[in-house]
């Protein structure tokens, strides 16, 4: 059970859940998420591809994605990660027992992470100015230094952000917060596409646009979060009385902070080994590892970041809209083992069901995804970046079903206010990704930042699964479960089967022509054989994401 106490609810405890009831809620909440999610991700990933051909693998592409990295790490740290896992099962337990309460809790959390965000960003922009004035920035970093003080101000902004997306998934809208995304898409789309229009427009210039754009689109954001929260939630600048409950979330908050701080961190050491040619020094290089032939260049961290968001379109299209959609379920069910279970359970089924052949298909499609994205036309990859990425997303595909599984078993710890355990297993987790990195980047270059992250996050989902009962008090994988995950496994071996042979007798010449082909056609027959399996197999997990939900949607069973 849970590590921490857990406050008294002040109404009597609810009757035992109905299954269907919460499985028809679940799928709701997932095929609205899904598809704001999916039309998001379509807008990111043509955010990514233009961006990718208007700043190349260049300094220019390192230097803004080392840029852009650093408000969305804050944004998951305080945003949508360790401040929402904390607060979220309050909120939720507060909406339903006590909604004034509930409203001045949101009200104090808003107010206190805008003014903690907000001078954490006047902090760091004014180390950076000083790093800039006093010359202690080196010639090869100006650019990254200047545009990430130019997008460090979204830091706040989409941490608040995403605050009120976890207020709105907890009264059951689902649908704001997932679209909230495709306004930044938009917006930065738009930044990028001055490179075609503005006359003599240079990728440094077109950079400062798109930092620009995003900076505005998150301004935007809140304005539409806001907008979909008026007539729900009413903000209140009494918090008398809030005490207990914004205490159980700062106690919360201490450990999942510390733990996504390990995660963010091992992000951050990751983007320093792929910008180490750009951030250091040569002498620096020899006094640590003996040589000054650094395996990584000034391209790799445009390499790594561009192929990132390739694996990350299927995770977060399906795998994270599972894991959004499951949380506040899990957090109303904290209270009844045998439908915290059941909803645990689920979750995974539906997550492998998406992850496992998402993994697979990035594996057998990598050489013709990469080559249509970002290849062909005056602005692209070059030939040596194009196999380099391919080489990248290789790494990350095995563990894209990894990845989706963690995001639910992680919410599972949270949603019963265990915040300990996934705190300890991330830390773990940080230390063995670290040294699996200084150990594949020798032979593997960029390549090797992917196959560390895949590695320990596998590390990790065996060490979340195993806690699972002894912390939680359940089985996550029972027999039902199990055979569930064989059949899947059958059904994605026959689907890599038909991939690989279609791969195999399909024309192979490097043209982008015939890479868009080739990829067209295994996208078709991966799926088609897959679903052709999965019905003949009789899924049930089919049939739970087409399943109808409560009258009135996953809102009104997550409000009743």
């Amino acid at each position: 059970m849970s590590t921490d106490a857990q406050p008294v609810p002040t109404s009597p405890p609810s009757p035992p859940h109905d299954h269907h009831e919460l499985g028809g809620a679940l799928a709701g909440a997932i095929r609205v998420v899904f598809s704001f999610t999916l039309l998001s991700r379509f807008a990111g990933l043509a955010r990514e591809v233009l961006n990718a051909r208007v700043l190349g693998d260049t300094l220019v592409g390192s230097a803004f994605a080392a840029a852009f990295i650093v408000p969305n790490l804050f944004r998951r740290l305080f945003g949508e990660g360790a401040l929402t896992a904390a607060f979220l099962p309050e909120y939720t337990r507060l909406t339903k027992d006590n909604p004034d309460l509930a409203r001045r809790l949101a009200s104090i959390v808003i107010a206190a992470l805008t003014l903690l965000t907000g001078a954490i960003t006047l902090v760091i922009e004014g180390i950076l100015f000083l790093s800039l004035s006093m010359g202690w920035t080196g010639s090869d970093s100006i650019l990254s230094v200047k545009l990430t003080m130019l997008m460090l101000p979204m830091m706040p902004l989409v941490c608040i952000t995403a605050i009120l997306g976890g207020m709105l998934q907890a009264h059951g809208r689902f649908g704001p917060p997932a679209a909230a995304p495709i306004i930044l898409n938009v917006f930065m789309i738009a930044g990028g596409a001055t490179h075609f229009f503005l006359p003599d427009q240079t990728r440094e210039g077109t950079a400062y646009w798109i930092g620009f754009a995003a900076v505005a689109a998150s301004i935007a954001q809140i304005a539409w979060s806001l907008s979909a929260l008026r007539g729900i939630v009413s903000w209140t600048r009494v918090w008398h009385g809030v005490g207990p409950a914004a205490t159980t979330v700062l106690r919360r908050f201490g450990p999942v902070v510390i733990g996504l701080g390990a995660l963010q961190l091992s992000t951050m050491i990751d983007q320093l080994i792929a910008m180490w040619p750009v951030w250091i020094e040569p002498s620096t290089t020899r006094a640590i590892f003996g040589t000054e032939s650094f395996p990584l260049d000034e391209a790799s961290n445009a390499i790594l970041s561009t192929t990132t968001r390739f694996y990350q379109f299927p995770l977060g299209v399906f795998g994270l809209a599972v894991a959004t959609a499951v949380f506040p379920l899990l957090s109303r069910t904290a209270s009844d083992p045998a439908a915290f279970a059941h909803m645990l359970r689920r979750g995974l089924r539906i997550s492998l069901l998406i992850g496992l052949p998402a993994s697979a298909g990035l594996l057998l499609a990598s050489n013709d995804l990469v080559s249509v994205m970002l290849a062909g036309g005056k602005e692209s990859y070059s030939a040596d970046g194009i196999a380099r990425s391919a080489a990248v997303l290789i790494g990350f595909a095995p563990a894209v079903w990894v990845y989706s599984l963690n995001n639910v078993l992680t919410r599972a710890f949270y949603s019963q206010g265990n915040t300990r355990t996934p705190m300890a297993i991330s830390l773990i987790s940080v230390a063995l990704n670290l040294v699996f990195n200084l150990v594949l980047i020798w032979p593997l270059r960029e390549a090797g930042l992917a196959w560390a992250t895949a590695a320990s996050a596998s590390i990790q989902f065996a060490m979340l699964l195993f806690l699972c009962r002894s912390r939680l008090g359940i089985t996550a994988i029972d027999r039902p479960t199990l055979g569930a995950a064989a059949r899947i496994v059958l059904c994605t071996l026959v689907m890599s089967g038909a991939v690989w042979a279609t791969g195999y007798f399909l024309p192979h010449t490097d043209t982008w022509a015939t890479h868009a082909y080739r990829l067209a056609a295994i996208v078709a027959v991966g799926m088609g054989s897959f679903a052709l399996v999965a019905f003949a197999l009789g899924l049930p997990e089919l049939r739970w994401v087409t399943q109808k939900g409560p009258k009135g949607g996953a809102g009104a069973y997550l409000t009743e």
